[in-house]
């Protein structure tokens, strides 16, 4: 083999070096660099094999980035049992008080938003997340000591910039392991609303607490919470990979395989390098503007039903502990709707935003349920309460869409902290709809909810059609080969060739 001549074009570059790895590497995607040094002569999978290992990522990623964000969202509504449990009267709240101790978390992250997605961009991502889980678990131990309304909107508030990164960072780690058909169902497992469920198990069990205990049983409440989000927080710092590229449950040729295969996404896995160019385009993206106001609207029923769940079921007669185990089905209903229209989603090829429509219809039934049946019809009232739950399908196939049509490493950091924005705004807002002197039929905050669903419609057909209209545009790959190479190459979708935008 020594003895053969090489030609002059061969002595000038290593064929197995492919061109697009010779570039700064600052302009590359870090999968790219992995494939360049991952010396795996092959790295073919069957259909079964396949299938195996997407089976095994699922079983191993999943259920941390579950209960991570399951834990995340129990500290928030943990605040609706505890009003239950005697907080407005231990801390002799009055008046818009507690309406503000809900909006005052979107507050938190509203601040916390633009710097925490900055440090995520820097520091490993999975390990930023899990240091912020531990931050929001702090607060909720922190909590039961609070003895007037500012202590307890001060750790609310810091609650709350720990919290925004939950949904962005979250959906960077899903949009980072999986193909763009199969994040949405994912992101319906990963981002269920069973924190209701766990909230209401929780709640129940606090009831049995005698009213003679050292403690009032809010207290106990924040302090179990806190207390098993702290371990679990802990447990995942260790053991949650950031990408493919250094999750230790893979073998190398596994990780060259499914690398490659998340290649046709055109949205890249990892780069730490900040680009501006990225961070102007994520702002002139109507795309970005559209869910930014899409979440808005679906997330101001979400605030005011996250502060208000518990208030409204004990005010249609319930007791403080039946109306813990009432609250549960709202989150088995969340994400059977969540997983419901995800999964179609997914399997209804390029109608996501059709998907998106036909899911407002149900909230926008459940809260004309509400508005029009008598409250003395206490299981109308609940059917409609219920359904209004469904909200969360919406919301979930939205940041599906966001994820498949966002491509360029900076630009999905800047993208997802402008959508969880939209996110806090609406869970500000929302506790405010529901006015203290309209209790216990909270009108304001019925039609509120009515008026944001119908918002939601009206947004995502606006959407569908840009996509569309970009779509006509696009300039079809020249071969796989190229396209592989500039699948890695840290581009935004804008400036892809062949970037096809999900509809």
């Amino acid at each position: 083999m020594d003895n053969i001549e090489k030609s002059p074009a061969q002595d000038s570059r290593e064929p197995s070096e492919p061109e697009v790895f010779t570039k700064d590497v600052k302009q590359v995607d870090g999968a790219a660099l992995f494939l360049a040094e991952a010396d795996v002569e092959s790295a073919s999978f069957s259909a079964a094999q396949e299938k195996k290992l997407l089976r095994k990522i699922d079983w191993i990623l999943l259920p941390m980035l579950f209960l991570t964000a399951t834990l995340g969202a129990v500290d928030k509504v943990a605040l609706s049992t505890a009003a239950i449990y005697g907080l407005r009267d231990d801390i002799h709240l009055h008046g818009q008080q507690y309406s503000w101790l809900g909006s005052i978390l979107s507050l938190g992250a509203l601040v916390g938003m633009f710097p925490s997605s900055a440090l995520m961009h820097k520091f490993p991502s999975a390990k930023y997340l899990c240091f912020c889980s531990c931050g929001w678990s702090a607060m909720a131990l922190v909590f039961p000591a609070c003895t007037s309304w500012p202590g307890l909107m001060a750790v609310r508030f810091i609650m709350g910039a720990f919290e925004a990164i939950i949904v962005p960072g979250i959906s960077v780690l899903i949009a980072g392991w999986y193909k763009k058909e199969e994040q949405p169902p994912r992101n319906a497992l990963v981002f269920a609303a069973a924190s209701s469920v766990f909230n209401g198990f929780l709640s129940w069990l606090i009831g049995y607490i005698p009213e003679t205990a050292a403690l009032s049983r809010w207290q106990y409440l924040y302090l179990l919470v806190g207390s098993i989000s702290m371990a679990w927080s802990i447990f995942v710092f260790i053991a949650l990979p950031d990408s493919p590229i250094n999750a230790g449950f893979l073998t190398k040729e596994e990780k060259v395989f499914w690398i490659r295969r998340l290649s046709e996404n055109k949205t890249g896995i990892v780069n730490k390098t900040w680009k501006w160019d990225q961070v102007r385009e994520a702002l002139m993206d109507p795309k970005t503007w559209i869910i930014f106001f899409f979440n808005i609207s679906i997330n101001i029923p979400n605030g005011g039903l996250t502060t208000f769940n518990g208030i409204i079921i004990k005010n249609l007669g319930f007791t403080s502990k039946e109306a813990s185990l009432l609250s549960m089905p709202t989150g088995v209903m969340s994400t059977l709707a969540s997983f419901t229209f995800s999964l179609i989603a997914a399997k209804w090829n390029n109608r996501r935003c059709l998907v998106t429509v036909f899911a407002c219809c149900v909230p926008i039934i459940g809260t004309g349920i509400l508005y029009g049946v008598s409250r003395t019809s206490i299981p109308a009232q609940m059917v409609g309460l219920y359904l209004v739950y469904t909200y969360f399908g919406p919301y979930v196939v939205g940041i599906s869409l966001a994820q498949a049509n966002t491509a360029g490493n900076t630009k999905k950091s800047v993208s997802f902290a402008i959508l969880y924005i939209g996110y806090a705004v609406g869970n500000l807002i929302g506790p405010q709809t529901f006015r203290a002197s309209q209790a216990p039929a909270y009108t304001g905050g019925v039609v509120a909810m009515l008026c944001c669903y119908c918002a939601c419609i009206v947004l995502i057909l606006v959407y569908w059609f840009v996509c569309l209209r970009r779509n006509r545009r696009v300039i079809e790959a020249r071969d796989p080969v190229e396209a592989v190479e500039e699948n890695f190459q840290d581009t935004s979708d804008w400036k892809q060739h062949g970037f096809k935008y999900t509809t």
